[in-house]
């Protein structure tokens, strides 16, 4: 037994590479794992208990909260890997070697990874972009921010597909982030009723629809439902519901959508109010080198008429 623990000693010291003029064996590098694992479960639970103070503290912003928690991760992360490599003789005193290495991998394809994570430190003390806001990206992704990660940031839509989207895309293209400041938004519902329709009665029947709706915001002066009387279309008299939301329905927009549109339609066709379809008219200026009044009077003759019945 004594011998093969000596064996495995051996074993255990002896070096794989060297960094510098460091030797590194198999007991060393458990031992930075070690250090790694214990600094990641501190950092869990450093976030925990700022979590449970968060919640006895409710003045206190979720989102300056979770800026800390992930910066307290990457901070100890950095310092376990650190202390870490120093237990087994690196020499921090000289910081030229780290930099180089750090340069060489850069230039051989770490650029997009450094650039996620320099922006998601920018996300996360810039607060443009917090836990539970709704955003809409340049490449047409939207969806509610459920994470901010060191290299990316997970979305899910409304359709509960989880989406990681690069941190760098935040900061060098356009978001809509919906929800920034203030959770109220207003939007346009566009319905279009036939030529000869009482404006009076097409209001009426809107305002009562959108008071149908549960998303509609109520009881705030100012924002009140209104309906826009906005084109004479070609086929329509063309309108807009514009109707301020409640702050969780600016996280359905496509159901809210549908739920105005239904009541719309109901509401029009209880106050008889037709809903157009594209008409054309084709007029005639010459048939077969007849003009005007020539060629229509033509037309009409060269209609069939009523087929003539037999005689029984």
């Amino acid at each position: 037994m004594m011998e093969f623990w000596a064996r495995l000693q051996d074993s255990l010291g002896t070096a794989l590479f060297t960094v510098g003029n460091t030797p590194v064996s198999t007991a060393g590098l458990f031992r930075v794992l070690l250090i790694l694992v214990a600094a990641w479960w501190l950092s869990k639970a450093l976030r925990h208990a700022l979590a449970r103070v968060a919640k006895r503290w409710p003045g206190m912003n979720p989102a300056s909260v979770y800026a800390l928690g992930r910066v307290i991760h990457y901070t100890l992360l950095v310092l376990g890997l650190l202390i870490g490599l120093s237990t087994i003789g690196i020499d921090f005193s000289n910081l030229a070697l780290l930099f180089g290495a750090l340069g060489v991998g850069i230039g051989f394809g770490l650029q997009n990874m450094v650039s996620n994570f320099v922006s998601g430190l920018i996300i996360l003390f810039e607060k443009s972009l917090k836990i539970g806001d709704f955003v809409e990206l340049e490449s047409g992704v939207v969806g509610e921010v459920r994470e901010i990660n060191m290299r990316s940031t997970r979305i899910t839509t409304n359709d509960n597909i989880d989406i990681l989207v690069p941190n760098s895309e935040f900061v060098n293209g356009r978001v809509v982030n919906w929800t920034l400041d203030e959770a109220y938004r207003r939007i346009h519902v566009p319905f279009g009723v036939a030529y000869g329709s009482d404006k009076e009665k097409v209001r009426k029947a809107a305002l009562e629809a959108a008071e149908r709706v549960p998303y509609t915001l109520r009881g705030v002066n100012g924002r009140e439902p209104q309906v826009w009387f906005v084109k004479f279309g070609d086929s329509s008299l063309d309108f807009e519901l514009v109707v301020w939301l409640t702050p969780e329905a600016v996280k359905r927009p496509s159901r809210v959508q549908a739920e105005y549109l239904w009541e719309i339609h109901s509401s029009l066709a209880e106050y008889q109010l037709e809903v157009p379809f594209p008409q054309r008219d084709v007029h005639f200026r010459s048939v077969f080198g007849l003009k005007d009044e020539l060629a229509r009077h033509w037309l009409d003759q060269s209609r069939p008429g009523p087929t003539p019945r037999k005689p029984a």
